[in-house]
């Protein structure tokens, strides 16, 4: 019998609604805490009962651990789901709820301070006999130190806040001349996000794997391995693309990287879901990196390949049961890829985006996990993903195509995401071949961020042919047969187009003064699911029209396009350097960098902006003086905002 029986989950978004899926399933009701930014979302909608824990800021909210107990014993929770992020590996959150006799659905405080310090973990594993990277976890965080420590270690060097992770607090640094600046940045970014700027260093192993082994342990001694995932396509150091198997490791590779991952569990007495994740070299050496005493974002491969439930494993092992299979009983089955959806602009250096999402239809090919619908709002205070795309296939090959057929498929407009980056990363033959490391992306970018043409084209062609139509959708079989002169911008790229009515919903398009194009209407529903031929090869696009523009899904990707036919061209020679400095995303200004009065050279450092758990420096668009600033530390500040002027010397 069960020990509790209304679990809060403490945290939000995806994962919330994920852990509340499997609560329901198993009998339990759940609790959902929300900041005054998350009223509406849809975790809240989900649980059956949710209370407010404070303003928008993580600090004031899903960091405010006494707010969080409050909400518990407010709504009679006799459990807590930390969900993953925030406090999901905060010892001082644990040992709260054990205080408030609470049932904290993870492992001990104890094993979260032994795991959750990178450098007393690295200790603990050294001790254990577990193979770690040459470095530096010492409690001297003098510059001269780290600078010194860095040297002996050997360029290139990783510095890694010791608290949290999600690749913030972390920079790779190829030379002395580099690291006092990479070090202060590195330091800020995790004091902001975790309250803590202790850093160790480690010789940065190039273009590894990057390898995790999953384990379950429970309260009865008894502990297991499910297998590996291949995280190594990763964006600052954040994970983008997950797999499981990895291509890399053999049946034998897996087997001594399980039973090492499952003797350090055994070795710290944790129980509940947890993670070892290692560094992989060419040569099959490994290395341990860290231990998530939580379960990861990526747990959805390792489920579709055992069949297990991790959460529903969670749960037993809290209310103590033991686990209900052992080593033995763990099989591997085909193969599953997933990949997460991002509120960023790849094409503007990722910057993370925020607003409100006017469509999202998800594909009926995939499991996709989300807290979307019309509407949601998607903040500018929590992390930018906003959904996980998961896909399954006897092979490597099948789940990999079917996932690049159901991220087509999928539907997000209102706000840029990464979703055309992670097409194309799926096609690429490094990553099609199995072949692709940490490096993947970096050394890939400019492929997986090149202009498509023909698509490009297509797109603009189809924008015409909306800005035709109008708001009414469907053009009048009154309406005159001159040519119509329009001017607009899809994804901010300028294009003109002459667009000639040549009978029921057919019209000639000359795009860009190229040749022209045949272009027929052919049906339009209430939901804004659009037909149309193209030279008579019909396509469909999902459409939706806004006060200010128009969003639409076609060939794969979401559009933005903004009607510039009545606004006026700006002056070929009116130059661009006014001085102002914008800000580049919704953000929380967390440094000023320079003093109104300051003398500057053009590019540098003005400003430094936090959105999405991502620190963002905002440089002088020229040299000069500071004329003004316009912000404060801690202001909010929306996108386009002017943060300061520069004025002439």
């Amino acid at each position: 019998m069960s020990i509790f029986h209304k679990i809060l989950i403490a945290n939000r978004g995806e994962i919330a609604v994920r852990v509340m899926r499997t609560a329901r399933a198993m009998g339990y009701r759940t609790v959902a805490v929300y900041s005054r930014a998350d009223a509406n979302a849809e975790h809240v909608r989900q649980a059956d009962e949710s209370v407010c824990i404070g303003q928008p800021l993580p600090a004031q909210s899903y960091l405010n651990i006494e707010s969080i107990i409050a909400a518990a014993r407010a709504s009679g929770a006799d459990a807590v789901h930390p969900g993953y992020g925030f406090l999901a590996e905060n010892a001082a959150f644990a040992q709260a709820c054990r205080d408030a006799g609470l049932v904290f659905i993870g492992p001990s405080p104890e094993a979260i301070v032994a795991m959750g310090d990178k450098a007393g973990a690295k200790r603990l594993m050294q001790a254990a006999g577990v193979p770690c990277i040459p470095g530096y976890q010492g409690d001297d965080q003098r510059t001269a130190t780290l600078a010194a420590e860095a040297e002996r270690i050997g360029w290139p060097v990783m510095i890694k806040a010791t608290a949290g992770g999600g690749g913030r607090g972390m920079r790779l640094v190829t030379s002395a001349g580099a690291f006092a600046e990479q070090l202060q940045s590195a330091q800020s970014e995790a004091l902001h996000a975790f309250g803590d700027a202790t850093v160790i260093l480690e010789r940065a192993i190039v273009a590894p794997r990057h390898i995790e082994i999953q384990v379950f342990a429970d309260r009865h001694g008894h502990a297991i391995h499910l297998g590996e995932r291949d995280c190594s396509v990763q964006r600052r150091h954040q994970k983008v693309i997950e797999e499981a198997p990895s291509p890399a490791v053999d049946a034998a590779l897996r087997a001594r990287m399980g039973a090492t991952a499952v003797a350090a569990a055994k070795a710290i007495a944790y129980e509940g879901a947890g993670t070892f994740e290692f560094l992989l070299d060419a040569q099959g050496q490994y290395w341990f990196m860290e231990m998530n005493t939580r379960l990861q974002v990526e747990h959805p491969v390792t489920e579709a390949v055992t069949g297990l439930d991790l959460v529903e494993l969670q749960l037993r092992v809290a209310a103590g049961e033991p686990l209900p299979l052992t080593q033995d009983d763990v099989r591997i089955t085909g193969h599953a890829i997933e990949v997460r959806l991002c509120a960023e602009d790849p094409q503007q250096g990722f910057l993370p985006q925020s607003g409100t999402l006017s469509a999202w239809r998800t594909s009926p090919a995939l499991r996709t996990e989300h807290a979307l619908r019309d509407g949601a709002e998607v903040p500018p205070f929590y992390d930018s993903m906003v959904a996980k795309l998961i896909a399954s296939g006897r092979t490597r090959d099948e789940a990999r195509q079917r996932l690049l057929a159901g991220l087509r498929d999928t539907v997000a407009l209102g706000l840029s995401t990464n979703q055309a980056l992670l097409q194309r990363a799926l096609a690429h033959p490094v990553f099609a071949d199995g072949e692709a490391t940490t490096a993947f992306i970096g050394d890939h970018l400019d492929a997986l961020l090149a202009a498509d043409v023909a698509a490009d084209t297509r797109a603009a062609l189809l924008a015409a042919l909306l800005l035709q139509t109008g708001a009414r959708g469907w053009p009048s079989p009154l309406a005159h047969t001159l040519p119509n002169a329009l001017r607009f911008a899809l994804d901010g790229v300028v294009h003109t187009a002459r667009v000639t009515p040549r009978g029921a919903a057919r019209f000639e398009v000359v795009l860009d003064d190229a040749a022209p194009v045949s272009l027929a209407l052919l049906a339009l529903s209430d939901d804004g699911l659009l037909r149309f031929a193209s030279d008579g090869v019909a396509a469909q696009a999902r459409v939706v029209r806004r006060a200010e523009r128009v969003d639409f899904h076609f060939d794969g990707r979401a559009f933005q396009l903004d009607d510039l036919t009545h606004v006026a061209v700006a002056r070929a020679d009116a130059g661009g350097g006014d001085g102002l400095l914008r800000a580049s995303m919704n953000g929380r200004v967390v440094a000023l960098l320079a003093a109104e009065g300051d003398t500057v050279t053009a590019g540098q450092p003005l400003v430094t902006l936090e959105a999405m758990k991502m620190e963002h420096v905002h440089c002088a668009p020229r040299a000069g003086r500071v004329a003004a600033l316009h912000v404060a530390v801690g202001a909010q500040v929306a996108a386009r905002h002017i943060v300061a002027e520069i004025a002439e010397a």
